[in-house]
């Protein structure tokens, strides 16, 4: 063959060969997209929410650009870490009823990898062939792909989604309890990207004041001596309780706002800080007296951000006071690091579901018969400090559960399904919890007894009886806004053998985070400096904390509690 011939022939061949690589990569960078679309088809719903998973894979996509500089490897790695995101997320919500948030990655928490590993022990290999599979794969999409893209094209993408992610982020935020759903997996951890770190580097991950022109008194080494023989108390964490006749329009069975009535007569409402699902903020309230508010975005974070660094709460300060602490928690110590956070403030006993066996949601009768058991078990002289969980009112509400519980001749009042299947619950909760009282009266004969009840927060539905001219729009920005009507619960006091102490501090609206201060003195205990100064705040702010002033108040206590050691690490 003539070599003129040879020389056609082979770059006629090479060509031919380049043509059929460079259809080939257009070909696979289509397939990956449309693989992702049809994924946001399936995970996403709304508009807000696609465009969000657009610009998320965008910012994804142009990252990958930025470093391997060939589409159809972006795309492949892409798309890889989508997937693993959305079964990431399901795996976490099926545990722990949350999805993945971008929070996750940047507060590392071995205790709730540990956890993960624990209750599902396949995963380690599941994940070792997941790597094993999907790099050759990589690897080979990086060396077929005959597409490259400049670096310059790549980073302008790159920055253009995430700023049109910043806007949308800000334009439309979330709802807290939208962690709690099962969908939009892509889109929340995207949302959440942006603004976590644009609060990181802001507001950092707790707020405080640079400086502070006062400090804290140094509580004294000597023991603690209350004027009187200390009671022990029970503080009962009431899952979703909530008044419901706070909503216009509802019909309650008669009695029923007697369940939300203390030993003197009087109804009390607590402000929490969160609507809907959010029970950690209110557990952060009650324990350290301090607000949730100061970690900005982080709030759903903050036990295991607070975990070793927050000291200061109600069981340390019971501790000083000669008191046994104790925490009887309804679910797995690692959710959101709660054991490690509980044990940081002062709780000496923690007790989780894998000390004693509960095969599902249990009624409230079950954790106070444990409480009991437990009472019995270890009282002698020390007064005990008790934290009981409930959880039968947890939500959804749009089944009977336990309908052999249900109170002789109980009839749905007619308010709709949620909403009575709501008050039924709530019933049972009322005939158990009188049950307990009248358990402990017999157990703990002629010893002091102070019982505190509160609500975490109000169950999700009822955010559209309290003022059903909103949309759900609407709604989350009134309660990102702490509208008081979509945020105010109920506490209670109860007293066995004795009276208490001093209830200057139990408002008749209170915010949570004054709640220890209520407990320690209604119990007699002496106020150590820093609940001291927290209660000369509730006196000049009447009752409000975070949303005195415009947080200044939590803002300066927490530098005192800085300055004072009591909060470490930040």
């Amino acid at each position: 063959m003539p070599p003129a011939v040879a020389y056609l022939k082979s770059h006629l061949a090479a060509i031919e060969g380049r043509n059929w690589r460079l259809a080939g990569g257009i070909a696979l960078v289509i397939a990956l997209h449309a693989a992702a679309a049809v994924i946001m088809h399936q995970t996403e719903a709304g508009l807000v929410a696609k465009v969000a998973f657009v610009l998320t894979w965008g910012v994804l996509n142009f990252l990958m650009l930025a470093v391997l500089r060939r589409p159809v490897a972006a795309a492949g790695l892409s798309l890889a870490i989508i997937v693993v995101l959305i079964k990431l997320s399901q795996l976490k919500h099926s545990v722990l009823f949350m999805t993945v948030n971008f929070v996750d990655l940047m507060i590392i928490d071995t205790e709730t990898f540990a956890f993960l590993l624990k209750v599902y022990p396949g995963l380690r290999f599941a994940v070792g062939i997941a790597v094993a599979t999907a790099v050759p794969l990589l690897l080979v999409a990086w060396w077929f792909d005959p597409l490259r893209v400049r670096l310059r094209t790549a980073t302008v993408g790159c920055v253009a989604c995430v700023a049109g992610l910043t806007v949308l982020a800000n334009a439309t935020p979330t709802d807290p309890y939208e962690e709690f759903y099962r969908y939009g997996y892509v889109s929340k951890f995207g949302r959440s990207g942006v603004t976590a770190v644009g609060d990181y580097f802001t507001r950092g991950l707790f707020e405080a004041d640079a400086a502070a022109s006062d400090r804290l008194g140094v509580a004294g080494d000597e023991a603690c001596r209350p004027v009187a023989r200390p009671p022990h108390i029970i503080m009962v964490h009431d899952e979703s309780g909530f008044d419901l006749t706070a909503a216009p329009g509802i019909v309650a069975p008669p009695g029923y706002r007697d369940h939300f009535t203390s030993f003197d007569g009087k109804l009390r409402s607590l402000v929490v800080e969160g609507a809907g699902g959010p029970s950690v903020f209110t557990e952060y309230n009650v324990l350290t007296g301090l607000s949730a508010r100061s970690y900005g975005r982080f709030a759903e974070f903050l036990t295991r951000i607070a975990a070793g660094r927050v000291e200061r709460g109600l069981p340390n300060a019971l501790r000083r006071c000669g008191y046994r602490t104790f925490s009887l928690f309804p679910f797995l110590g690692a959710f959101l690091s709660a054991r490690r956070f509980q044990t940081t403030t002062g709780i000496e006993h923690f007790y989780d579901i894998e000390n004693y066996y509960s095969p599902g949601v249990e009624p409230d009768s079950f954790y106070y018969d444990n409480a009991v058991k437990l009472i019995a078990r270890e009282r002698g002289a020390a007064p005990m400090f008790v934290l009981v969980y409930n959880a039968a009112n947890h939500f959804p509400w749009t089944h009977h559960y336990r309908p052999d519980l249900t109170p002789e001749g109980w009839r749905d009042p007619g308010n709709g399904l949620e909403a009575d299947e709501y008050l039924r619950r709530q019933a049972i909760s009322a005939r158990e919890y009188r049950d307990f009282i009248a358990r402990l009266a017999q157990e703990l004969a002629g010893e002091p007894v102070l019982i505190v009840r509160f609500g975490d927060h109000q169950p999700s539905f009822a955010r559209n009886l309290i003022d059903p001219s909103f949309d759900d729009s609407a709604l989350s920005r009134r309660i990102a806004d702490r509208d008081p009507r979509f945020l105010t619960t109920y506490y209670t006091i109860e007293a066995l053998n004795f009276r208490p102490a001093d209830l200057s501090s139990a408002r008749d609206t209170l915010d949570a985070p004054y709640l220890p201060l209520v407990v320690l003195e209604a119990a007699g205990m002496p106020l150590d400096p820093s609940f001291a100064e927290q209660k000369a705040i509730l006196q000049r702010c009447r009752g409000m904390f975070y949303r005195c002033a415009g947080g200044a108040e939590a803002r300066r206590f927490n530098r005192l509690l800085i300055d004072a050691g009591l909060i470490k690490g930040f």
